[in-house]
């Protein structure tokens, strides 16, 4: 049997952003504001991806671990937007400015209010938003992405655009388009919200919100594979088969480890609505980001970030780990950056990925402007053009410590 099919063609934007996650509202945003046309797809009903659907709502250390501040841009905006409506843990040095800080400058968040307010700043950026929408497929040319076809309740549609951001989480765009990926690995892990008397209490004591809510788990592994099942797989993440797998085996832990709990003393408020993998496929780039890159400039650099994990570690992230010579109108961002072991980890949190998303924007914009491949823009003019909407391109050799405060993290083996 033969089937054939009409595909209506339903508009060209200068930009397409695939994915909603907080890379991809970075990246439509900083597009949209270096004033091209965007527009984003999202297969949920949600923006923020991990950072919401998934539950991970943290915004991880932004600063060196000893008072300064390291990551800026749009990320320092959105962290702000994350807490404008809701509440925040972000203790009041770091919230309020304090010249002396205690800690370090990290949040949580409520998902919902941070999903609403991203919705918000899209419309005020003037980016066209489609939810619910799926991408099926890239049309690709010598090299070039002519378009998508995505799915939604319109039915199958092909968009235009002139360039194109993975923004997906998962290279579902670079795999479509044929650009050489990588697979991960996920380890057993998954993590609900809920409420139990303790955190009434606990609310009503400190009357901070987020004090109420705690994490109920299925799967207990830590980032670096600790309390993985013995025995068990690892996913990749990849296929449905594997996903299905995930969710139901971690859901049915969960459900095992609230029978017999009296009902009326806790409840499950939340379960995430995405898989909750962290490195699942990425670009495989002209670079790729490892851990021992910490202390290194890199001459192509589009960001300075700091080690979530361990103090004083500083890093810049290549403009090369976002590309691949020879494919000329898509770039990666957020999870979908070329990156290996536990740097993929580094770089994939919120705080780079937001910076990996504005950074992929400001490129699409200039290598429009530039009439150039994405690959072949003047890193120079990105670097100012970033600069200029607060990034900081190249981290204060003062900040290198003689020692170094925390030993390396094991490779997690992630790839």
């Amino acid at each position: 049997m033969i089937f054939t099919e009409n595909i209506k063609e339903v508009g060209e934007w200068d930009i397409l952003v695939a994915g909603g996650g907080v890379a991809g509202v970075a990246a439509a945003v900083s597009g949209a504001r270096a004033g091209k046309s965007v527009v984003l797809i999202e297969k949920t009903v949600n923006l923020g991806g991990l950072a919401t659907n998934g539950l991970i709502n943290l915004f991880v250390p932004m600063c060196n671990g000893r008072g300064t501040q390291i990551i800026f841009g749009l990320c320092d905006e959105l962290l702000k937007l994350s807490y404008k409506y809701g509440w925040t843990s972000m203790n009041d040095s770091w919230k309020n400015g304090y010249e002396v800080k205690n800690g370090r400058m990290v949040a949580h968040y409520s998902p919902a209010i941070f999903s609403l307010a991203m919705v918000e700043l899209l419309r005020k950026e003037g980016v066209t938003l489609y939810l619910d929408t799926v991408l099926d497929n890239a049309v690709v040319n010598n090299g070039k992405i002519d378009g998508v076809i995505i799915t939604s309740k319109s039915g199958r549609e092909y968009i235009k655009a002139k360039m194109f951001v993975d923004a997906t989480g998962d290279a579902d765009l670079l795999y479509r388009a044929g650009v050489p990926t990588a697979d991960g690995k996920n380890y057993f892990t998954y993590a609900a919200k809920g409420i139990n008397k303790d955190t009434v209490k606990r609310y009503i004591e400190t009357n901070k919100m987020h004090t109420m809510y705690r994490n109920c788990m299925g799967g207990t592994a830590n980032l670096y594979g600790g309390n993985h099942p013995e025995g068990r797989k690892f996913y990749v993440g990849v296929t449905k088969e594997d996903v299905t797998e995930y969710i139901t085996d971690n859901q049915m832990v969960l459900l095992e480890n609230i029978k017999g709990m009296n009902p009326d003393e806790f409840d499950l408020t939340v379960l995430p609505s995405m898989p909750q993998f962290r490195t699942t496929r990425r670009l495989d780039g002209d670079a790729t980001f490892t851990v021992d890159d910490a202390y290194k400039h890199k001459d192509d650099s589009i960001c300075a970030i700091c080690d979530f994990d361990r103090k004083d570690y500083l890093y810049e992230v290549p403009f090369a780990s976002l590309v691949k010579t020879g494919y000329k109108n898509v770039i990666s961002s957020g999870r979908c950056t070329s990156a290996i072991g536990y740097g993929w980890d580094v770089v994939r949190v919120i705080p780079p990925a937001i910076l990996t998303g504005q950074a992929a924007g400001e490129a699409c914009a200039l290598a429009i402007e530039s009439n150039k491949p994405i690959y072949a823009v003047d890193i120079k003019t990105l670097q100012a053009r970033l600069e200029k909407n607060n990034v900081i391109i190249h981290f204060d050799d003062a900040l290198i410590p003689k020692e170094q405060a925390d030993e390396p993290k094991e490779d997690n083996g992630h790839f």
